[in-house]
């Protein structure tokens, strides 16, 4: 039985003081759920959050890492650095990072290793095509392509523990949202996916979470499709009483 997860995703926005106000708000609001939660903040905050989280269920995850242990690596931060300070997620190939920073499919491959293999840090996978793939039709075929990649030389079992986010690069921070049809169709795709590359039993562990401009309006439709596990949400994370509306779904 999969465990719905829902995490935020800060990008680059708020201080660590901005953090701590944050922190403080939303425990007040933060209640018994069963859903799995977690707050992935810029580097500066993650210690902030961490202390502040330390005894409540929810998480934190980092935006990015880089897949090597040290070295001359000016502005990366390493997985080490990362269990260091307690972190519990960690993001990996957002559309942001590929486009805006040259992440490729071999860099999260080989993040998605360190991870896996030299932390119990959780990866949070992001895949996805943009408009103009999706107006050719190819949008499949990328995120097809995007996994067999991403998952190259993964065990059966360190496969089963990663997370996917299926966002549209369309619908983020553009206020267009997915259908409900069009997220479930793709988020099934996935699903599927994973299975012909391992098997039914991987498969059906698997997170898929749905990120693309989710707010409390659309939430509980998102979250009711049955390939649909969680969601990865951009800017109504940032706000305490928005977050927890998505969150209490």
């Amino acid at each position: 039985m999969r465990i719905p997860f829902i995490a935020g995703n800060w990008k680059m926005f708020k201080t660590k003081m901005e953090a701590l106000e944050f922190a403080d708000e939303f425990k007040k609001l933060y209640g018994d759920t069963d859903v799995k939660t977690a707050i992935c903040a810029p580097f500066t905050a993650l210690e902030t959050l961490v202390e502040a989280f330390r005894d409540t269920n929810i998480g934190v995850g980092a935006q990015n890492v880089h897949f090597e242990e040290e070295g001359a690596f000016t502005g990366e931060i390493s997985v080490s650095m990362l269990k260091e300070i307690g972190v519990d997620y960690c993001i990996v190939g957002h559309s942001e990072r590929r486009e805006y920073f040259g992440e490729t499919d071999e860099t999260v491959n080989l993040k998605l290793k360190k991870l896996l293999r030299d932390s119990d840090i959780i990866p949070i996978l992001c895949v996805g095509e943009n408009l103009a793939q999706r107006e050719a039709g190819k949008e499949q075929d990328i995120v097809i392509n995007q996994l067999t990649a991403d998952f190259a030389g993964l065990t059966h079992e360190e496969a089963a523990k990663v997370v996917i986010a299926y966002e549209p690069i369309w619908a983020i921070g553009t206020g267009k949202t997915a259908t409900p049809e069009q997220a479930e169709e793709m988020c099934a795709l996935i699903r599927n996916t994973v299975e012909k590359l391992y098997d039914e039993d991987t498969c059906d562990k698997v997170i898929i979470q749905y990120g693309g401009s989710v707010k409390p309006e659309n939430a509980t439709e998102i979250m009711n499709m049955d390939e649909i596990d969680g969601a990865l949400v951009g800017g109504a994370s940032l706000i305490p009483s928005k977050f927890i509306e998505i969150i209490n779904f």
